[in-house]
């Protein structure tokens, strides 16, 4: 183990799923936590919004002190945080005259360990030996997608076989993960990401790369587009479409997961015959096709599945501005993983965001929400061609 890459793969597979477990186990009680503590919209909105805040803040900060303590270190505090974050769950809402503050609390906790795990687990895979570096992105990144499925699957057999109300219980369970792959990190090898001789570039040199900026508006629609449907799929089904939990859960988060799951398989599996550009280009297109699908269809069917294609749609979105990034700023380093995975929190924080404060204030209609949603995967297609303009002047100054 302590000389094999081969478990590096797999620590950081289960980084991945620890990360989706972080992002995607909160939203599956939205409704549970609306009741159970009287909590209005926008203060379950507010969740989200501390979670991928305090992850991107992580990030910023993480461009200046991941080097120094080094890639091991981080991943061994984060998944560290992450189990304590999940074990105080179900212990601190009831300690806060607020159970609200207690819920705030848990989250602060492990949103910092998802933070660093979104830093630290692509560069650590990227500085491995051996060549297809984009296909092994997308097969890392298929393990949040999986991780995802796992949680919606196992937590909804959970509350079928023991009850919503045991949902403390199941929240202890999902800790053990991250505390295993705490022990798993400090025996993995683990490689410098920037090569013996070289040096990585400086943030001041990162910011006076025009690809670097496009990247980051890539990273910040790729989050937005992906956790705006996301994190609203659940409530959205159960509300909007009027289904059962069971078969919100599945059909709507569920679905999701497993079809951006099934793109970045397929995109790692032929990685190597496609331009990553084009088929972010096709991608986006079709997101926008299924946000409008998802709002606009009053038939509960088409509705899910907009919700369901929308995962396919968005799923080489984040890894594929990951490959981009490592093609055209090779000396990038850590201080480039950090930023964009920066801009992908904020993303993923601003997105849903955005759809529940539009919803409360449309009496809340989720519909409204995701049909002003659309706004992400358009903004995608024009960083798209701002990347184009950035490797024809890249080429020509070569």
């Amino acid at each position: 183990m302590r000389q094999n890459t081969r478990y590096t793969f797999y620590a950081c597979y289960l980084g991945y799923i620890s990360q989706a477990i972080v992002n995607n186990f909160v939203p599956l009680l939205f409704l549970t936590f609306q009741s159970t503590f009287s909590l209005s919209l926008d203060r379950i909105t507010l969740l989200t919004t501390v979670n991928f805040s305090i992850q991107l803040l992580v990030d910023l900060l993480s461009a200046g002190f991941i080097d120094k303590i080094g890639y091991r270190a981080g991943a061994v505090l984060a998944h560290i945080l992450i189990g304590v974050g999940l074990i105080s769950l179900s212990v601190l809402p009831q300690c806060f005259a607020d159970p609200y503050a207690g819920i705030l609390l848990s989250i602060f906790f492990y949103s910092i360990g998802g933070g660093l795990t979104e830093v630290l687990i692509s560069p650590i895979v990227e500085a491995c030996p051996g060549e297809g570096k984009a296909a092994a992105m997308s097969l890392l990144h298929s393990f949040y997608c999986w991780g995802h499925v796992f949680v919606v699957l196992f937590s909804t057999l959970f509350f079928t076989v023991f009850g919503i109300a045991n949902w403390r219980i199941l929240a202890c369970l999902w800790a053990v993960l991250p505390l295993f792959n705490t022990f798993l990190f400090t025996q993995v090898p683990i490689f410098p990401l920037v090569e013996e001789g070289e040096e990585g570039m400086g943030v001041g040199q990162l910011f006076r790369q025009k690809a670097f900026w496009v990247l980051m508006l890539l990273m910040l629609c790729a989050g937005a587009s992906e956790q705006g449907m996301s994190q609203w799929a659940s409530s959205f089904a159960e509300s909007g479409l009027h289904v059962s939990k069971t078969i919100g859960d599945l059909a709507g988060p569920c679905s999701f997961a497993a079809m951006m799951g099934l793109a970045r398989l397929l995109y790692a599996k032929f990685a190597a015959r496609l331009d990553v550009v084009r088929a972010m280009l096709f991608s986006s297109l079709l997101c926008i096709v299924c946000y409008l699908t998802a709002s606009l269809s009053e038939n509960p069917v088409f509705g899910l599945l907009g919700c369901a294609v929308c995962g396919f749609s968005v799923g080489i979105l984040w890894p594929g501005t990951f490959s981009m990034a490592a093609r055209i700023l090779r000396r990038g380093g850590t201080a480039l993983f950090a930023f964009l995975a920066l801009a992908g929190d904020l993303g993923c924080s601003g997105g849903p965001t955005v759809v529940g404060l539009f919803a409360n204030a449309m009496d809340g209609s989720l519909r409204s929400g995701l049909l002003l949603a659309i706004l992400f995967p358009v903004v995608l297609l024009l960083g798209l061609g701002l990347y184009h303009r950035c490797t024809r002047h890249s080429a020509r100054a070569d």
